[in-house]
């Protein structure tokens, strides 16, 4: 039975929150100052450079034993995520994108249920089916253009992550946070080098915005997210913290409307009131089973 020590609170789930806040600037500074079609070098220069910090800052090595597992998670969570992300990005609207990404708590919740035979409440369930619907009404409209392999690459990135959320959670290794962060960014980011050398034309020369860009996607858009994003791992339950995913595409909506110009009115509010009320009602129920486990 959980202690009152190891039970998740909300102060947590709010720390956590804030990954997915800043993963929410993703699209804007991808579309607005990033040089165009080059989705893996975006994405290798995002990770590795965090990794390598991160790893010499930690100065811990995994345990003979755990590198089989880190890599596996270093390539769900960031290596292949990270470059089905870029790719989705940069060939999808961010709104399909972002709905097709909605399915990640739902992915989280049939693997718990399938492999430890722990079935979610029925209240979860209808959050996490509300999230996708609200996401869809607040993004989607009938001139969406639809990309076929945009669309593979969205729904095999959402897979990617949902899969190693509830992994990092099964499998930890001994290591604290910030060294276990920072090898997955380090594995990640050099499975990410020969597939940005292979498919990605070089760099031009890059400006003072576009350095900025890069710079910020790796020490805020890694960095510091996967930190908080795996410390939450950590305390949370893999479907709360996947819910919390769903923050990212809120905070690119709300950027838009910001930054772009965009407008959020009628069915899109209503879509976005869904979305919170969902993320809501995961991070409650998740919170209310742990602190009252069955049994």
């Amino acid at each position: 039975m959980p202690t009152a020590s190891n039970q998740p609170t909300w102060s947590d789930t709010a720390l956590t929150a804030l990954a997915p806040a800043i993963w929410g600037s993703t699209y804007l500074v991808t579309t607005e100052l990033l040089p165009p079609d080059r989705p893996f070098t975006a994405a290798l220069l995002r990770v590795l450079p965090a990794g390598l910090l991160l790893a010499l800052y930690g100065r811990q090595w995994p345990a003979r034993d755990e590198w089989g597992r880190l890599a596996v998670l270093s390539a769900l969570n960031i290596g292949a995520f990270q470059a089905l992300l870029f790719v989705a990005a940069y060939r999808l609207p961010g709104g399909l994108a972002a709905v097709l990404g909605a399915i990640q708590p739902l992915l989280v919740m049939l693997l718990a249920w399938g492999i430890e035979r722990r079935q979610p409440s029925l209240f979860t369930w209808v959050a996490g089916v509300a999230g996708v619907l609200g996401m869809a009404a607040l993004l989607l409209s009938p001139a969406t253009r639809w990309d076929g392999w945009g669309v593979a690459a969205a729904l095999a990135g959402a897979t990617s992550m949902a899969t190693g959320t509830y992994l990092s959670r099964r499998w930890r290794p001994g290591l604290p946070v910030l060294p276990f962060t920072g090898w997955q960014l380090l594995l990640g980011g050099l499975m990410l080098a020969p597939v940005a050398v292979a498919f990605d034309p070089p760099l031009p020369a890059l400006n003072a915005a576009q350095v900025a860009g890069y710079a910020y996607l790796s020490l805020a858009g890694a960095l510091l997210a996967y930190a908080l994003w795996f410390r939450g791992i950590a305390r949370l339950a893999p479907v709360a913290v996947s819910s919390l995913g769903l923050l990212s595409p809120l905070m690119a909506v709300a950027l838009g409307w910001a930054w772009l110009g965009q407008s959020i009115a009628g069915t899109a509010l209503i879509g976005l009131v869904v979305v919170l009320g969902s993320v809501l009602a995961v991070q409650w129920d998740s919170n209310r089973r742990v602190a009252r486990p069955e049994g």
